[in-house]
């Protein structure tokens, strides 16, 4: 029985990278991913090659039921190496497999809300062609179609995500007409990136069904109107198990140069969307707060009041790369709470 494999990469297209795919035909179902073979592309077509030296390699690193194809069909996530097989310039995954690592025994754990926005052309779905609708404040969580735009793409989506056996634990309407979000985790720091990666690209993929597109532009209608974020829930088990854990965590992302080495690591076009208004601090003031939406970091309120927990960054785009954020908060916070000698 044939079987058909797509194989799914994260290409060099800068300031933000693009998902790129490309089917394999297997002559048989395979047992796991490390059973599924490398495979090779061009990579001057998708700047992550010269064209006199094109060859780039795909390594699987994580597969799922195909829910398009159905059947013993499959996606299969891959990274990008160079034909030494060592890690692609490209590839942040690497770097992150190496920290998740370091600290795998303070079991760092991560939610990632992945906010995005439906076009119809050149307008938001929802968009009136020529103008603009009400102002946002009824449409986030909203119900009636003339507040809500794209849930049947939304809903699919979601019935693709949980037939490909992904972590996705929830979805809601926006504060703009045709912005949506959807949960994923909670999970490790690699499992929740690989996981994040699938989901968007199965919510490209189902979008194209319905004739829509999908982005992750932070701002992507300027002026009154939220933009699109990825607001990233972490914790180890001592921020799980103690109070004490969830301060040391916000405190060591405020200290010295951290606010704006994340930052400028959190997605490109982040200073149109981190302007203090809008559910956001200003890009260049680092803070955090109970219950505190307008904070960089926030504490929820029942962690405070349970005394542990997790805390959530407000600051990732909505086309922040997981493996970068994963990677950076694992980085920062597990640093601090080893050397506070709260692990």
């Amino acid at each position: 029985m044939s079987i058909k494999a797509e194989y799914i990469w994260i290409d060099g297209t800068e300031p933000t990278a693009k998902l790129r795919s490309k089917t394999k035909i297997l002559a048989a179902p395979v047992d796991g991913v490390d059973a599924l073979p490398i495979w090779g592309f061009d990579g001057s077509s998708t700047n992550q090659a010269e064209g006199h030296a094109s060859d780039r390699v795909l390594r699987p690193v994580f597969s799922c039921p195909d829910p398009i194809r159905g059947g013993e069909h499959v996606l299969v996530l891959c990274e990008v190496l160079n034909t030494d097989l060592t890690p692609h310039v490209s590839n942040t995954r690497a770097a992150l497999a190496e920290v998740a690592e370091r600290f795998t025994a303070q079991e760092p754990i991560f939610g990632i809300e992945q906010e995005y926005t439906f076009f119809d052309g050149e307008r938001p779905l929802g968009f009136p062609a020529g103008g603009f609708p009400a102002p946002q404040g009824g449409y986030y969580c909203g119900v009636g179609a003339d507040e809500i735009f794209g849930r049947d793409v939304v809903e699919a989506h979601l019935e693709n995500c949980l037939a490909a056996d992904l972590g996705i634990s929830g979805i809601n309407a926006e504060v703009m007409p045709g912005q949506w979000e959807f949960q994923v985790g909670p999970l490790a720091p690699l499992e929740v990136s690989d996981q994040l990666w699938v989901a968007r690209w199965l919510l490209y993929r189902t979008a194209e069904d319905f004739k829509v597109s999908a982005t992750l532009d932070p701002k992507p209608v300027k002026g009154d109107w939220n933009g699109a974020g990825a607001h990233t829930n972490f914790s180890t088990r001592a921020m799980r198990e103690g109070y004490e854990a969830i301060i040391t965590a916000c405190e060591s992302l405020g200290e010295g140069s951290k606010p704006l080495d994340h930052v400028k690591n959190y997605g490109a076009g982040i200073d149109d969307r981190l302007t203090g208004l809008h559910e956001t601090a200003p890009w260049n003031e680092y803070s955090y707060g109970v219950s505190d939406r307008g904070a960089s970091v926030r504490i929820p309120w029942q962690v405070e009041q349970d005394g542990k927990g997790y805390i959530e960054d407000r600051r990732p785009n909505a086309n922040v790369d997981p493996y970068v954020v994963t990677r950076l908060l694992v980085d920062t916070c597990c640093t601090a709470l080893e050397k506070a000698g709260q692990v």
